[in-house]
């Protein structure tokens, strides 16, 4: 029997003790993510301060709505065509001009003193995510070794999940403090942060595989230097590869050409997941927390901001094993059963509703509610909200890559993150599950648990015939899974695994 791949490998403490280069890139690069996450969980617990509404007034639950999502409908617009801008100029000069935008953004918000300065603001912003949401998941996909690219790709998430927590827990520390400076220091801080991350991009190596799409091998074999990848892999599948891509189409060419028959199947499937993954809910639940547990009956103000911090840090306990085991854990197997997990809480809390078993007075039903939430935040992060950007970040060829990613991360922006290589499908529907979320809460307790439930639970049926296992297999290696049929579509109704490598292809690798 041919030996394991596990018993080759380093010991985790080894890996852990000597990291990867690649590794550090994206951890820097990854910063993009953690401004995401820190705008969602800042944002909803900012609007509903005291001190916030003494500038701006109450907000009634469409304004709210607004100008929460108001950051997202305006992601939608530089998504589009993010992708194609860094097929043209490389996807880490679009980050830095992505990130002084959201800058200016932030500084703006940070120093509202109306309304329209204040959404002014939230539009940079946006247009600012949109350009870099769309390139750092692409960067990193093609930056990462083959072995740990499931890990490297999550990895954004988990800094998203990190900044939802640290979104959180400053608004619970600024809204003792009386002054407007409460609600206005968490946008000062993500300025802060977005200039570092636009410095960092003038250091960081460019992808190898960019610069050969391009004609620029030497400069490509320079960076792959720097990358530290395996000789078999830099030779087997990058260079030989990457070297026969074309370069030089036009823009119109890139946005036909991701539904020619040949790639017309994994451009459907990878805008159907990554839209797919945001009506699951989560952006309800997350940029609304603090309102859906004073609805459970928990006191407002401080406790509502605490149990939403609680949230917080339990996503980000649970991303750690999630993303470090993100190459061992099958695609199909984190979306089927995450997705039948996500589908059940959505039910359940409905059901607690329209059955009026939740009061704000006492009982069970609110804790039952309140628990759920948790469970379903939890179930997210460590299924859905990983493997959904790894997986589509992997299907696409270098051919469609940039187009394709940018249309995905368009139409998740009007969700929120978020590509078909990283994330923004979700905008699109980030952006309807972000706007409508507290007008259906306003108008009923339990509607839009049963709708997320529902569309959760189509998004299984669809996924488990139609999502190829990609686990293991190097980027080129992917693109036998989507052979060709007369429709574009191929379907995969059996549970497949991760691909298991050879001892010889590991010792190949190391």
């Amino acid at each position: 029997m041919t030996p394991s791949l596990r018993s080759n490998e380093p010991s985790w403490f080894y890996q852990l003790a000597h990291p990867p280069s690649s590794l550090w890139f994206t951890l820097i690069i990854s910063i993009g993510g953690f401004l995401n996450g820190y705008d969602t969980g800042a944002i909803g617990a900012i609007t509903t301060m005291p001190q916030f509404a003494q500038v701006f007034g109450e907000f009634s639950p469409i304004m709210r709505g607004f100008t929460v999502s108001f950051l997202l409908l305006m992601g939608a617009v530089p998504a589009f065509f993010a992708g194609q801008l860094a097929n043209s100029f490389g996807q880490l000069q679009i980050v830095l001009v992505g990130a002084a935008v959201f800058s200016v953004g932030c500084a703006l918000q940070g120093g509202a003193i109306n309304l329209p300065m204040l959404l002014l603001g939230r539009a940079l912003a946006g247009l600012g995510e949109g350009l870099w949401l769309t390139n750092v998941s692409i960067y990193i996909t093609e930056i990462a070794p083959r072995a740990r690219r499931g890990m490297l790709v999550s990895t954004p998430q988990f800094m998203a999940t990190a900044g939802i927590c640290a979104g959180y827990f400053t608004c619970y520390g600024t809204i003792h403090i009386s002054h407007s400076i409460a609600w206005r220091l968490p946008f000062i801080i993500a300025a802060i942060l977005a200039v570092a991350l636009a410095i960092s991009c003038l250091y960081l190596p460019v992808s190898p595989r960019w610069l050969l799409h391009h004609g620029r091998r030497d400069e490509a074999l320079r960076e792959l230097g720097r990358l530290k990848l395996s000789r078999a892999e830099v030779e087997n599948d990058i260079l030989t590869t990457a070297s026969q891509e074309r370069s030089g189409v036009s823009l119109w060419h890139d946005l036909s050409a991701v539904f020619y028959r040949q790639y017309r199947g994994r451009t459907t499937l990878g805008l159907f997941i990554l839209g797919m993954i945001q009506l699951c809910g989560i952006d309800g639940v997350l940029y609304y927390a603090p309102i859906l547990f004073v609805q459970a009956g928990l006191e407002a103000g401080t406790a509502s901001f605490l149990a939403s911090g609680l949230s917080a840090i339990l996503m980000l306990a649970i991303s750690i094993p999630a993303t470090i085991y993100a190459d061992r854990w099958g695609r199909r197997t984190s979306v089927i059963v995450g997705g039948l997990g996500l589908a059940g809480c959505m039910y359940l809390i409905g059901c607690l509703y329209v059955t009026e078993s939740v009061h704000k007075s006492g009982g069970p039903g609110r804790w039952f509610v309140v628990i759920s939430i948790f469970v379903f935040a939890l179930l997210y992060v460590s299924t859905w909200g990983l493997v959904g950007k790894i997986y589509a970040s992997e299907i696409q060829p270098m051919e469609t890559r940039a187009a394709a990613n940018s249309i995905a991360q368009g139409l998740n922006f009007v969700r929120k993150p978020t590509t078909i290589d990283g994330c923004y499908v979700g905008n699109l529907t980030n952006w309807l599950v972000t706007f409508t979320t507290p007008i259906l809460l306003a108008r009923s307790a339990y509607a839009a648990y049963f709708m997320f439930g529902s569309l959760t639970t189509l998004t299984v049926i669809i996924l488990a015939m139609w999502m190829p296992e990609t686990g293991g297999k190097s980027l080129e290696a992917i693109q036998q899974s989507f052979p060709e049929s007369p429709n574009g579509f191929t379907t995969h109704l059996h549970l497949t695994h991760p691909v298991r490598r050879t001892a010889r292809q590991a010792e190949l690798d190391n």
